[in-house]
């Protein structure tokens, strides 16, 4: 079953885009992030895309670095997050996951052993930052033969010319990066957005979700018009470090914030 694919076709459905939702694995412990994710699940996300901690990870602004100290600090390892993927899957069956993830922490452990793992443990695809199309062969071959999606990414300064070498290495979704630069909330949505999502949809048949940036109703509703998909993030793990050492309170603010940011996704 491709969760990816049914997630994006059911929200088609229903005449809205989807929500897909971020949040570091592990923020900021173990216990914690697993009640965070479950509060996202429940509230209306139809991704989760979980971002595998890392000590060095460059696309990310402040908040989602911080967000990666805490987790790293709480003891979090790759073989934990893949814990906290089965628990999640034990509860969500269908959901998809996605992981957010720089190459070095599938390369060092090994790409075919970490593939098999992620798909062991439920995760349906891959979004590895900082490995371009033209080099990530081996993995995408890897993630076909164990039946896991792969996501790149296309961003404001990609040329026209190469956003089909983007699309054709691609198996889930593309994520188009609505700002240069990093992660992090902003106070209005990229101009560009609907020219740009157009020209990647002219050349794919695959969802396209728009990120980096949004962290509003208004925000969504705006990306939705134009998007299969729209990512949230840093909103949301600002949620988590508004509300450090009081677990309900973050789980409470969790879903009221993914409840009224799900209210923007439906299509006029």
């Amino acid at each position: 079953m491709d969760r990816i694919a049914t997630a994006f076709a059911r929200a088609r459905s229903e005449n809205r885009a989807a929500l897909v939702a971020y949040l570091c694995a592990g923020d900021p412990e173990f216990e914690t992030s697993v009640a965070a994710c479950r509060s996202l699940l429940q509230h209306g996300v139809d991704v989760l895309e979980l971002g595998v901690p890392f000590s060095d990870p460059l696309a990310d602004g402040l908040t989602n670095q911080l967000a990666a100290q805490r987790a790293l600090a709480s003891g979090m390892t790759a073989s934990r997050v893949f814990d906290l993927v089965r628990r999640l899957r034990s509860e969500f069956p269908t959901v998809p996951i996605v992981f957010y993830t720089y190459y070095n922490l599938v390369f060092s452990n090994g790409s075919e052993a970490y593939v098999k793992a992620a798909k062991e443990a439920g995760v349906d695809g891959l979004l590895t930052l900082d490995l371009p199309p033209e080099e990530a062969s081996e993995l995408s071959t890897l993630a076909s033969a164990a039946g896991l999606q792969t996501v790149f990414i296309v961003a404001p300064t990609t040329p026209d010319a190469r956003i089909p070498v983007i699309t054709a290495a691609a198996t889930g979704f593309i994520y188009y990066v609505s700002r240069e630069g990093v992660t992090g909330v902003r106070d209005s949505v990229a101009t560009n957005v609907p020219d740009a999502v157009a020209r990647i949809k002219a050349r794919t048949s695959l969802p396209v979700v728009v990120g980096f940036g949004i962290s509003k109703r208004e925000h969504v509703q705006l990306v939705a018009a134009h998007a299969d998909g729209v990512v949230v993030g840093s909103a949301l793990v600002n949620c988590i470090r508004d509300n450090l050492g009081d677990r309900q309170a973050t789980v409470d603010r969790l879903g009221e914030v993914v409840a009224d940011l799900a209210a923007g996704l439906k299509r006029a």
